[in-house]
């Protein structure tokens, strides 16, 4: 295919090395150490932390790396960056250390603090999904041709609206908003899925709707956020802003809303975020 960014096959293809790098460590008994914040970290995290940052460096070394496992980046330095990589390079540790199927690989150009582009690799598969904003998405799987993915704008008779939760994280806020949700749209199906898979269900139109009313940082949503975007989606603060990556102090994400950007009930879903 013609890509429409010229850096977007070269980060393709890093992201699908970095995944190859991981497998090795998976279900192998890899041993787990724990970060100052007490999130685990393995050897799986680190091979391809450095994979990827070599094969980005070499692409384009005036771009700098920001990934979660080299972040203790001074906000003062990284203020000055007009154009950077946002990474994680295994997202979904506990489910990788689990024995579970969904991690993937994060790797997402952002400019001005908006994503430019995002790659999301599964390494046990070797799908891949990539896209962004006026970019277009597509889902890629192993030795197939990439296929153009769309989200959802409405359903169909004997669809049901379907909801992307976190097996692990839940708030008081996100189940008041869940249940608001019901109450207006009818029985909730909720899909239940790991790492930043959450965002390409829904730019794939198998999903409409996530809400994140729990912590997450900026590497756990960036490249997925361009995927979805690509494919007719929007990520949302709760005041309705665009959902956007500064230069600040904290690396922590605000809470945010994930949907179709053309969905009739945006409105509503923005009034109960707000409580």
């Amino acid at each position: 295919m013609n890509f429409p960014h010229p850096l977007l096959a070269p980060v393709i293809d890093l992201a699908l090395k970095a995944g190859e790098a991981i497998l090795p460590f998976w279900r192998a008994n890899v041993a787990v150490t724990s970060k100052a914040d007490e999130s685990p970290v393995t050897a799986a995290d680190l091979a391809a932390h450095h994979l990827i940052v070599q094969g980005l460096t070499a692409l384009d070394p005036s771009i700098p790396v920001l990934s979660e496992e080299d972040a203790d980046i001074p906000q003062d330095v990284r203020a000055g960056w007009q154009r950077w990589w946002l990474v994680d390079p295994l997202d979904g540790t506990k489910e990788f250390i689990s024995g579970s199927e969904e991690f993937t690989v994060n790797i997402a150009l952002i400019e001005q603090g908006r994503v430019v582009f995002g790659v999301v690799s599964m390494p046990t598969s070797g799908r891949c999904y990539f896209g962004g904003a006026g970019l277009g998405a597509w889902r890629a799987d192993k030795d197939e041709a990439p296929v153009a993915i769309r989200v959802r704008d409405s359903l169909t008779a004997g669809e049901a609206f379907t909801v992307v939760a976190s097996r692990r994280h839940t708030s008081p806020e996100q189940e008041r908003l869940l249940a608001g949700l019901s109450a207006t749209l009818g029985e909730l199906q909720l899909a239940n899925i790991g790492s930043s898979l959450k965002f390409c269900l829904l730019a794939e139109g198998a999903a409409d709707c996530y809400p994140r009313l729990a912590p997450t940082s900026q590497w756990d949503t960036a490249a997925a956020q361009g995927v979805l975007e690509g494919a007719g989606g929007e990520v949302l603060d709760l005041g309705g802003a665009p959902f956007c990556y500064p230069a600040r102090e904290s690396l922590l994400n605000g809470f945010f809303l994930a949907l179709p950007a053309k969905a009739a009930w945006r409105g509503r879903l923005l009034e109960l975020a707000r409580g």
